[in-house]
């Protein structure tokens, strides 16, 4: 049976939705992260640094975290230590782990930057009950969706003369 021709409408569909916000509100941070001359996905990082900076974060530790693979984080990071604000070295314990810590010069963005959730939630205009209540729901989403899709599953079949 053929799907309902609004079954297959963008404009209805969950993942357009999420996509385009995800979009938006990294656009709305890029002039908030602006003057730390960061990057959102490097502010994610030094987030989850900043959390416990004194302990450093294996980086597959901090890739689950961050959700983020090793080919997409390794390069963030080797920025983010040019830059002064973290510092890689490989686990004494372990040559194969490499413990990445934040430095004193990245612990001092933090006071910088302290200011920008609360920029960001006035741009967008959510009080903080309604943005906690999306962040929940959307953190459901993200646990239903690990649960059901195995971590494997990320290979794609590829359509000739279809880019991606």
């Amino acid at each position: 049976m053929p799907a309902e021709p609004y079954q297959l409408d963008l404009d209805e569909q969950l993942c357009f939705a999420l996509y385009t916000a995800c979009h938006a509100v990294i656009r709305a941070y890029r002039p908030l992260l602006a003057a730390a001359e960061l990057t959102y996905p490097q502010y994610l990082t030094l987030l989850a640094l900043w959390q416990d900076p004194a302990e450093p974060q294996a980086v597959g530790t901090l890739g689950h975290r961050l959700h983020m693979d090793t080919g997409t984080l390794t390069p963030l990071l080797k920025r983010l230590e040019s830059a002064g604000l973290v510092t890689r070295r490989r686990d004494p314990r372990d040559e194969r782990r490499v413990l990445v810590g934040v430095t004193d010069e990245g612990l001092a963005l933090r006071e910088r930057v302290a200011s920008v959730p609360e920029a960001l939630a006035a741009c967008v205009g959510l009080d903080p009950d309604s943005a906690a209540r999306l962040r929940d729901e959307l953190v459901e989403l993200v646990a239903a969706v690990d649960a059901a899709v195995p971590a494997g599953a990320t290979d794609r079949p590829r359509r000739k003369g279809v880019a991606s």
